[in-house]
């Protein structure tokens, strides 16, 4: 950080800040507060997500434990185990932990707030998730938007059904450097690749420069563990909340059937491997835990980070942070 004897309290008292807003809004909706494990032998399988990886031999226990743990990339496996023993309505904020993740907008360790709210559906999740950005970032209001629609008013075709080649040719017309066209190439074949690189260029950066905004209805290709969507059978019933151009949070209709969830994981683990990543463990203790009953609920996992980046107007995320990794 740039100055530290000057940043570094003001970085700390505007976290404090916001934590103790945070903690306030979901005590005055009666959830409670739960701590999920930072280490745990299993993780959620996730094509673009990596855990950092601990070794057992480490522990110097004298019990039987499994020989690998994981740095937890979210606490989502752990809240959904307590919500299928019968926990209420919950939520966390904590560490979370990703691999290879460093950036303007990313450090390898970062502090995530995840809730899940009981009997609640695509709707539900939506307004709270929208409540709360008004409330966390002084706003009047919110707007939700269909990513469908995004890509139909700005490039008039339909994402989920247009050719690949008009999709490259887009990311071409966006940007003609060589590098881009290079990217337009290496990802030829890949819808969901090219809709993001699409994204990135040109749909996100305008984002919730006015007010915050939540857009609905991702390709049911990126439903990750979201249900269908009810009003489009075409896509999940998944949401993201961004502001300034920023992704600031995502969330779910939560899937609860083990049986698809397995077969979910299990893609993820061979698209991994196609991609020349490790294959990552099924899960067993939480699909166990989704064979005992996940109550229907919505859940939305947001970054603390960059929505403190957005509250202060700071550009990187290195200026929230009292040390990000190259200091830690």
């Amino acid at each position: 950080m740039n100055d530290p004897k000057e940043s570094l309290p003001a970085a700390i008292r505007d976290r404090a800040n916001l934590m103790r807003e945070i903690r306030a809004w979901f005590d005055e909706r009666d959830f409670w507060e739960v701590q999920p494990p930072c280490l745990s032998c299993e993780c959620i399988v996730d094509l673009h997500i990596d855990p950092i990886t601990v070794w057992s031999d480490q522990f110097g226990l004298a019990v039987d434990v499994p020989d690998r743990y994981f740095l937890q990339t979210s606490p989502e496996a752990a809240m959904k185990r307590m919500l299928a023993a019968g926990a209420p309505s919950i939520y966390s904020i904590g560490p979370a932990f990703r691999s290879g993740e460093r950036g303007a907008e990313h450090n390898l360790e970062f502090t995530m707030l995840e809730w899940y709210q009981l009997d609640a559906g695509y709707e539900e999740g939506v307004r709270m998730l929208g409540s709360l950005a008004e409330q966390l970032l002084a706003h009047d209001g919110f707007d939700v938007l269909c990513y469908r629609n995004l890509f139909q008013d700005q490039f008039s075709f339909d994402p989920i059904e247009v050719e690949l080649d008009i999709l490259q040719d887009c990311i071409l017309d966006l940007d003609r450097s060589s590098a881009t066209a290079d990217l337009a190439k290496s990802l030829a074949g890949d819808r969901d690749g090219l809709l993001e690189a699409i994204w990135s260029l040109a749909v996100q950066p305008s984002l919730g420069t006015e007010r915050p905004v939540i857009v609905r209805n991702y390709p049911l290709s990126q439903a990750a563990l979201a249900k269908i969507a009810e009003d489009d059978p075409d896509c999940a019933a998944r949401f993201e909340l961004f502001a300034d151009g920023v992704e600031l949070a995502n969330g779910y209709h939560e899937l609860g059937d083990p049986v698809v969830l397995q077969e979910r994981f299990e893609k993820f683990n061979r698209e991994r491997m196609q991609v020349g990543k490790k294959k990552l463990p099924l899960p067993e203790r939480f699909l166990k835990a989704m064979q005992a009953g996940l109550p229907p609920c919505s859940g939305v996992a947001m970054g603390v980070d960059r929505l403190l980046m957005v509250r202060t107007g700071r550009a990187e995320i290195e200026k929230v942070l009292p040390f990000p990794i190259e200091l830690a």
